[in-house]
């Protein structure tokens, strides 16, 4: 079954911290540092900074700066689309399952392994929520759950001669979801792990190719 849930609050809109406005204003005077940016719009988009209240307000102030964007905001998840089937379970039994790509999930997600092996990767999800408990059961079987590098996560799950990672445990950027991993593993094993999304790992390739073309020399290939 899918039910509808009320369209969050929009990533721009959320509230920036001091210490999101502190990163933005090292990365302006480092581009006037190098050149990229003249004392007067130094000025200017200083004062935009201190003056914004969320991030909306400054991310228009580095867009034109090299390979900041991906690094000093947040990547909320996607806005919910009305009328989305959510999705509530996944079930190997001998065999295996996976979610993974931009489907839903909403606040609370079971999964159980007997047997077999499953994948929850929430990195590209549409989080309906900003707090989802993933429901976690591994019965002589293997589970993943891949979350967004800036989730916050917390694993509350036990393993009876079993494991359950607890590693993935930790705060994350302001307005990313927060994701609670819970259940058991007897016999069996739970692994969550931090990962970039495909988008974020395309941005990375990209960025590291062009540092290398912006350093390169005729003189380097001596």
């Amino acid at each position: 079954m899918s039910e509808l849930i009320p369209e969050p609050v929009h990533p721009g809109q959320i509230r920036t911290s001091d210490a999101d406005r502190e990163r933005v204003a090292a990365v302006l005077r480092e581009a006037a540092a190098e050149g990229r940016l003249d004392l007067g719009e130094l000025d200017d988009r200083l004062g935009r900074v201190y003056a914004a209240r969320t991030y909306a307000e400054l991310e228009p102030l580095t867009h034109d700066l090299p390979a900041v964007g991906s690094s000093l905001f947040p990547h909320p998840p996607p806005a919910y689309v009305a009328g989305a089937p959510v999705s509530r379970s996944g079930f190997a039994l001998a065999g295996k399952f996976e979610r993974s790509g931009p489907w839903s999930v909403g606040p609370e997600f079971t999964c159980l392994a007997f047997w077999g092996g499953g994948l929850v990767d929430l990195r590209d999800a549409i989080f309906t929520v900003g707090a989802v408990r993933i429901n976690a059961y591994a019965l002589m079987g293997g589970l993943e759950i891949w979350v967004p590098e800036q989730a916050t996560v917390h694993v509350t799950g036990i393993g009876v001669m079993g494991g359950f990672d607890h590693r993935a445990t930790g705060p994350g950027a302001p307005g990313a979801p927060t994701v609670t991993v819970g259940g058991f593993a007897l016999w069996g094993g739970v692994a969550i792990k931090r990962k970039p999304s495909e988008r974020e790992l395309r941005m990375r390739k990209q960025e590291k190719k062009r540092r290398k073309l912006e350093n390169w020399s005729p003189d380097s290939d001596d």
